[in-house]
């Protein structure tokens, strides 16, 4: 890996020099735009709209559009902003994990200590794990300072870049505003439903089946073998639907795929009182570890199929 930023965490009065890498990468099959009949690469020109003439990266500004006045930013104005943390990422305070609300996150990165700053790195790691909380810290990333949160992975800390507040939308749709009555018997079936499907959370459970298909057709293409297209799936069905038996169908078909064949069928009335949920402690161990393999089995067929 590649570091992407240097700088450094400042916890107090302590500074801890580190490097900073990206914590993902992206698996997408990327495609060049070509000329179909022959192949050649699409090339696009930077060309002004006023004078028509072609454009260098050097002759190229910032515009802002203000009310139809254009007003122009070029790299001296950028370079002189106020940005306090733009070498350093700043510690604010320390919160639990559960109040950082996950729409807020943008994108991770590795912390990477310089070798004269692991001791105080490994303080703030253990620290931080100990005190099970995340911290809150200011960093400025290509000219643009950015909320984000430290956490422990893997035994590395972790930098989540966070969108701003008043950068996450707020849902205005119009069946938040209507009265849906949902009956007694449909949320214990769903509730059911749930409970029925319930598991540990492994992604490795699951993989891009959209990728694979279209890395297949690739290698397909590429050994010069006819491309199979396969029939597309069957169209969800439209219109109104019996919502407490589309329930209890998929409860049944849920406790087949966990081999759970000799429970009895929960029964709900349509219009009677919820059912009491089996609470989760009173389900046995080996229940459990049965659920737990079981959901194992069907990850592993959902990645061969």
């Amino acid at each position: 890996m590649r570091a992407i930023w240097k700088g450094a965490v400042s916890f107090g009065l302590v500074s801890i020099a580190v490097k900073v890498y990206s914590a993902t990468e992206e698996k997408d099959i990327r495609f060049h735009q070509v000329h179909r009949a022959d192949g050649g690469r699409i090339r696009y020109k930077r060309t002004c709209s006023a004078c028509g003439q072609e454009v260098t990266f050097e002759d190229i500004a910032k515009g802002y559009d203000a009310d139809g006045e254009l007003i122009i930013l070029n790299d001296h104005d950028l370079a002189n902003l106020p940005l306090a943390t733009s070498q350093s990422i700043e510690v604010l305070e320390f919160v639990p994990a559960e109040q950082v609300d996950p729409i807020l996150f943008h994108k991770a990165y590795y912390l990477e200590p310089d070798k004269p700053a692991q001791k105080p790195y490994v303080l703030l790691r253990d620290a931080l794990g100990k005190a099970d909380k995340v911290a809150i810290v200011k960093v400025a990333m290509r000219q643009r300072e950015q909320l984000a949160t430290l956490r422990v992975r893997d035994g590395v800390l972790v930098l989540n870049t966070m969108l701003w507040p008043d950068e996450v939308r707020s849902p205005d749709f119009e069946f938040l505003g209507s009265d849906v009555q949902v009956r007694a018997g449909e949320l214990a079936m769903a509730g059911s439903l749930i409970e029925s499907m319930a598991a540990d959370f492994d992604p490795e459970l699951y993989s891009d089946n959209y990728r694979a298909a279209l890395q297949e057709v690739i290698d397909t293409k590429l050994a010069g073998r006819e491309v199979v297209v396969t029939p597309d799936a069957p169209a969800a069905p439209s219109g109104t639907i019996d919502l407490m038996a589309a329930l209890r169908a998929s409860v049944e078909r849920a406790r087949v795929a966990r081999g759970d064949t000799d429970a009895e069928p929960e029964t709900a009335e349509r219009d009677g009182p919820p059912a009491e949920p089996t609470p989760i402690s009173a389900r046995g161990p080996a229940k459990k570890a049965a659920a737990k393999k079981t959901a194992a089995k069907a990850g592993g067929e959902r990645r061969s199929a």
